[in-house]
């Protein structure tokens, strides 16, 4: 068996980044940019008016003088002479400011008599215009290799004249279950049978990581039905197949794999739950396999597989970092395997995080998913933990 660190380290140090594309603006949300982006435009172009109002001299502003009106400055329009002394330019919100004024006073604080206005309110200081480039300076970056754009993005590099954006391909992974106990959800349970339900989970986790998760199927446990699967999966950036990798005489998910030229890289990791997790390579295609229960193979996407897609897609990865929290109860000495506890967390009065181990840890328990929103890690070999110790701990991904 390899660690936990040594498994992901692997997987990282061989995940080579996808192709790229560009998308338009309106579906960036969640993709990793693959170019450094640099604004095409000063935003805004030009001095704005901030207000209606006014366009003057700030000099002529005194309270109680009266502005001679000699055009009009809409939106989108530019008043194409240049104040004098004692005149002023109507203009709107977002209007460009003509040549010759500093100052824009506002509809309120001035009475209109025919072609003149009567400043009625002191003005205390210039205001109410928008420099030129207050938001960004053409060239400003915007955005660098590797950053993962949100759901704003978009509006930001429409504003920089920006039409679209060159992204990192979305890591296509290709997911398939294995066993003849298993059926679908609404079947008649028959003696020996099981609902097929991780695939569930690990396409909605896949997708919102920023995979497309494509699944499969579920294989019988005949190497002719898994080597099926397998082919389908080629064209995939990643192959997730879901149990079949124990030892058992029924487990052939390995087996078919190298049959097929696959080579496995590593076959067990010291974790808990997921010790039967394994790493190869079909051709180009990654082949991560998880174990078939249920804990198991939620944990260990969350340990590996999230990782693997941000490689793929471009992200740069950090190193985890664990949360500190508070036990709320005991925790017995633990094993030679890194063990992952589902835990659920609370915040005291105080800002502190409190944990509470879920009471059944089994990997075969889905039901602790529905509450739980973190693992608690327990290193190898660690000591017995009273209530009140401090531990690490990392959020549980949950799609939403």
């Amino acid at each position: 068996m390899i660690s936990v660190e040594e498994a992901l380290d692997f997987l990282l140090d061989n995940a080579r980044g996808l192709d790229t594309e560009y998308v338009s603006l309106g579906r960036l949300s969640g993709r990793v940019c693959a170019e450094t982006v640099h604004a095409l435009t000063t935003q805004p172009p030009f001095p704005a008016s901030a207000m209606d109002g006014y366009a003057i001299r700030f000099e002529d502003a005194q309270q109680g003088n009266a502005l001679k009106v000699i055009g009009e400055a809409p939106a989108g329009k530019s008043y194409a002479g240049c104040l004098k002394k004692s005149e002023a330019v109507r203009i709107f919100t977002g209007a460009m400011i003509p040549a010759g004024a500093d100052h824009v006073v506002i509809q309120e604080d001035v009475e209109r008599q025919g072609a003149d206005i009567i400043i009625r309110e002191k003005q205390h200081q210039q205001r109410h215009i928008r420099a030129a480039g207050i938001d960004m300076q053409k060239g400003d970056i915007l955005a660098e290799p590797g950053t993962t754009l949100h759901h704003l993005h978009g509006s930001v590099f429409a504003a920089a004249n920006i039409p679209h954006i060159c992204v990192y391909k979305k890591p296509r992974i290709a997911l398939f279950s294995t066993g003849d106990e298993l059926i679908d959800p609404g079947s008649d349970l028959e003696p020996g049978k099981i609902v097929n339900s991780n695939h569930y989970a690990l396409t909605a986790l896949i997708d919102h990581w920023g995979g497309i998760g494509t699944y499969l199927g579920c294989a019988r446990d005949t190497e002719d039905d898994i080597a099926i699967l397998y082919e389908q999966g080629r064209h995939h950036d990643v192959i997730v197949p879901v149990g079949g990798a124990s030892v058992g005489d029924y487990d052939h998910v390995r087996s078919t794999f190298t049959q097929l030229g696959g080579n496995i890289n590593f076959s067990k990791v010291a974790v808990k739950p997921g010790k039967p997790t394994w790493y190869g390579a079909l051709d180009r295609t990654n082949v991560l396999g998880l174990p078939g229960n249920p804990a198991s193979a939620i944990v260990t996407a969350c340990l590996f597989l999230q990782p693997l897609i941000r490689a793929l897609a471009g992200q740069t990865v950090p190193e985890r970092k664990w949360h500190i929290g508070k036990l709320a109860t005991d925790l017995p000495a633990n094993g030679r395997r890194e063990n992952y506890l589902r835990a659920v967390t609370e915040t005291d009065r105080s800002g502190n995080i409190l944990l509470h181990p879920a009471e059944g840890q089994d990997s075969s328990l889905l039901k602790p998913f529905l509450s739980c929103n973190a693992l608690i890690r327990r290193k190898p070999n660690s000591e017995k933990l009273q209530a009140g110790a401090l531990t690490e701990f990392m959020t549980l991904t949950r799609s939403s």
